[in-house]
């Protein structure tokens, strides 16, 4: 799963400096920013981290000097395209953790992580994949593991888990709810909601009501490209 970000200071990351507070900039150098962020999001997603910063100026419609002059390397402008989705799973966390339920607090965070996972295919291929080091990616992943042990734990101590209940199972609830990422956005947000209630029903958290709605899929979409009608 994404990892925990550890909120380093926007200013910095690491040895390579980050573009200034977009609040200071021109209008036009605030549209150029947003246009390139825009789409290093979609170059990062169809091509991987290591896609050319060509590609994405080209996307932008903007000169390779004007990326190079807002984001100096890849690793400031990854940071910046995806900073918007670190902030909302570091956000989940620490609700999950203040939630006096533990079970409930485990819940609202996985839901929204599949919210990102399936809606946003560049945060995922890019965290799930070689993002860069200079995010101390390991690190962050083993803040986010800790807080998930610590919600695990938690639940299960107040009887909401299974006594069997692994926290790799939630490993594998993320990879299928990945698989959901070529599908249209109201179409995964539906099946992705649907298939965790499946999954805490089975980890047996009490959950009341009944499931949501199912998503309109056939199995043709299994198969079907991303983006396909």
């Amino acid at each position: 799963m994404p990892a925990q970000p550890s909120h380093k200071p926007s200013g910095q990351v690491g040895d390579a400096p980050v573009d200034a507070d977009p609040a200071g900039l021109r209008a036009d150098a605030r549209r150029n920013r947003e246009r390139i962020l825009e789409a290093a999001r979609e170059v990062f997603a169809a091509q991987g981290i290591d896609a050319p910063m060509s590609a994405v100026a080209r996307r932008a419609e903007v000169g390779v000097a004007t990326l190079y002059r807002r984001f100096p390397t890849r690793t400031a402008l990854a940071t910046a395209a995806f900073a918007e989705q670190l902030d909302v799973c570091a956000a989940a966390f620490d609700e999950a953790l203040a939630d006096p339920d533990p079970g409930r607090g485990l819940y609202a965070l996985l839901e929204k992580v599949c919210a990102t996972q399936v809606t946003d295919r560049g945060f995922a291929t890019v965290f799930r994949d070689q993002f860069p080091d200079a995010l101390d990616h390991d690190q962050e992943r083993e803040c986010a593991e800790e807080g998930l042990a610590r919600l695990v734990r938690r639940a299960r101590e107040a009887g909401q888990l299974r006594a069997d209940f692994d926290p790799s199972d939630i490993t594998l609830l993320l990879l299928a709810a990945g698989g959901l990422a070529g599908q249209p956005r109201e179409v995964a947000l539906a099946a992705s909601r649907r298939m965790l209630a499946y999954f805490f029903q089975a980890f047996q958290v009490e959950r009341p009501g009944s499931l949501p709605p199912p998503a309109v899929m056939e199995l043709r979409d299994i198969r079907r490209p991303p983006g396909h009608p």
